[in-house]
């Protein structure tokens, strides 16, 4: 019977869990999310919570350099990429100093495509992370809300497209658009001609 036992095996001898565990939440914590299995994912979440918790007691004693040092040390002895251990310190920590606990967030994608093993996606609370939101919202501020029914359907071809891809249309437009005007031009300074 397996009363009182603790942890997942994951199939795995000691040494090397330990390693997987270490290296997941170095990647975690350098990422801010990372996907992988769902036993994984929950043996993760306690690891990266603990190792967060060391964080924000080492900050918290901020007069006590000798409490903040041993708290670096504790941390480094399960990360191994010194700048992980920074942004842990500088950034991640004290995110979350007003927050008790439960600094993971984990949700479930669905099975693998090879596999079909349960597949989830483990994230730091309040790290939604979307590389092009900045872009995006400087360029939803500038551009002009479109109107009418071929405007919204512009907007969400756009958005389905990518940015990339709706910069590119605009690049080809702007020529076609000059390219028009000239030929109106042309046909008005004829008109005015043959009058």
């Amino acid at each position: 019977m397996r009363h009182r036992v603790a942890h997942r095996k994951l199939g795995r001898v000691t040494e090397h869990r330990i390693s997987l565990l270490r290296n997941q939440a170095t990647a975690l914590l350098r990422h801010e999310h990372i996907e992988t299995t769902v036993p994984k994912a929950r043996e993760l979440r306690p690891f990266v919570e603990r190792l967060i918790t060391v964080a924000k007691r080492g900050i918290a004693a901020g007069d006590a350099e000798k409490k903040l040092m041993n708290a670096r040390r504790h941390v480094a002895r399960d990360l191994a990429d010194v700048k992980v251990v920074d942004k842990l310190f500088g950034e991640v920590a004290p995110r979350f100093q007003a927050r008790p606990g439960g600094y993971t967030r984990l949700l479930k994608v669905g099975p693998r495509r090879g596999d079909s093993a349960d597949m989830a996606r483990i994230e730091l609370v309040g790290s939604e992370y979307n590389p092009n939101l900045e872009a995006e919202g400087e360029a939803a501020a500038a551009a002009p809300k479109a109107t009418g029914v071929r405007g919204r359907l512009q907007a969400a071809a756009s958005r389905l497209r990518g940015k990339s891809a709706a910069a590119a249309d605009k690049k080809v437009a702007e020529p076609a658009a000059a390219e028009s005007k000239k030929r109106v031009t042309k046909k008005a300074t004829k008109k005015k001609t043959d009058e």
